[in-house]
């Protein structure tokens, strides 16, 4: 046989051998764009990328799941930077990638509150693939100047005169998609913003009953239920990305949401600084909340699925790859040593303020369980839409942390 078609039969081997089934919930045009990079990146490497699109976190995170208790696991799955795939770590469901990690120095790379949610008992269970910071303020600046907005809210103070503003203007002060998520993460904003960082941590680490029912406490969810008097009529069972478009198109104000939503003004050919304004919290000092995404490979002794376990690992995480992802998805790079100059302004600002650590705040789910977590997304939903007493929140909002 000639050399030829010898080498011809070995790249189509190896082509064949390469393969990888991916499971995960990037939809949207910004993080259907950003995903593509992934796949561009595994088949640049001679791989065959299959791609399991779910519609929805929870709708892929159970599909990924049962095909892994089934027997018949997907190469690779999307979960966040949370406990949600410790259970499968417990149960020896996943496969580590300690062999790239060690091999690429992910212990010097990574950010602390990182590597604490995805190396278990000294083993790396988990791949990071990017740094989502869930409380950001997404701005239109058409709609601020039509609202005679000069500067950027900086206190929570200041948020409300904004809002005034914009809707005295006749705008929609405050863009946000009615399903409990989205109020989550409002209301999770306001407690790093309004309560500051130590009574975070106390609240969902600590489930301290003395700090769910203090004054700053109190002073929190009032001022989330506020928030209620900004919204529209339509806000209810709203998708996110249809909440930054009304932004987008300058028929809103502002919309509190994870980096995330760049993506969608980026598809939208709009540029930061520009047709959007950001800013990371209010205030110079604001707490930085550290989420993200990160993929598991679920447990083979099938040594092609291995292979392709790994180059994924490796592909998601090399800085090339790092950047041409992130500048898509909103997000920021998972590593401290890729060269941001190519990316936007919000980017670059994620990024100065990730080498600061005392700015660090993990993310509620990195915190507690998923149990507990459903138990207070709930708390949080039903205070935002039904007339309650904050009193009557706080005796709930404790309860649930307990778990």
């Amino acid at each position: 046989m000639a050399a030829a078609t010898l080498l011809s039969l070995a790249a189509a081997a190896q082509a064949q051998a390469l393969k990888a089934e991916v499971i995960h919930w990037w939809t949207s045009g910004g993080e259907s764009a950003a995903m593509h990079e992934f796949a561009n990146a595994f088949k640049a490497a001679g791989g065959t990328w299959v791609d399991n699109a779910v519609a929805g976190a929870e709708p892929a995170r159970a599909a990924a799941v049962n095909r892994i208790v089934g027997g018949n696991p997907s190469t690779a799955a999307q979960f966040n930077i949370s406990k949600q795939f410790h259970d499968l770590i417990a149960e020896g469901l996943l496969n580590d990638m300690d062999a790239v990690a060690q091999k690429e120095g992910w212990d010097q790379l990574f950010p602390a509150p990182i590597i604490n949610s995805v190396k278990v008992k000294g083993h790396y269970y988990a791949v990071p693939v990017n740094i989502h910071m869930p409380g950001w303020f997404w701005y239109s600046k058409s709609a601020f100047d039509k609202a005679g907005i000069k500067s950027e809210p900086k206190t929570v103070d200041e948020l409300f005169a904004a809002l005034d503003k914009l809707k005295a203007a006749g705008l929609v002060p405050l863009a946000l998609g009615g399903q409990p998520w989205q109020e989550k993460i409002t209301f999770d904003t306001l407690l790093a913003n309004v309560g500051g960082k130590d009574l975070f941590m106390k609240v969902y680490r600590d489930a301290d009953p003395k700090a769910i029912n203090s004054a700053e406490f109190k002073r929190v969810l009032a001022t989330f239920k506020r928030l209620r008097d900004y919204v529209d009529a339509g806000s209810a069972g709203r998708n996110w990305n249809d909440a930054t478009s009304m932004v987008i198109a300058g028929k809103a104000g502002i919309q509190i949401m994870g980096d995330w939503a760049k993506g969608e003004f980026s598809a939208a050919n709009q540029t930061a600084g520009k047709e959007f304004g950001c800013f990371p919290g209010l205030g110079s000092n604001s707490p930085y909340i550290i989420s993200g995404d990160v993929f598991v490979f679920p447990k083979t002794s099938d040594a092609g699925a291995i292979k392709a376990q790994r180059t994924l690992a490796s592909l998601m995480t090399s800085p090339a790859t790092q950047v041409a992802f992130n500048n898509k998805k909103g997000s920021i790079p998972i590593r401290t040593d890729v060269d941001a100059s190519k990316m936007d302004v919000c980017a670059q600002t994620g990024i100065r303020i990730m080498k600061d650590p005392s700015r660090h705040l993990p993310n509620a789910e990195m915190l507690v369980t998923p149990d507990v977590n459903g138990a207070l997304q709930d708390v949080i939903t039903k205070f935002w839409n039904n007339n309650q007493s904050v009193d009557d929140v706080v005796k709930a909002f404790a309860s649930a942390a307990k778990g």
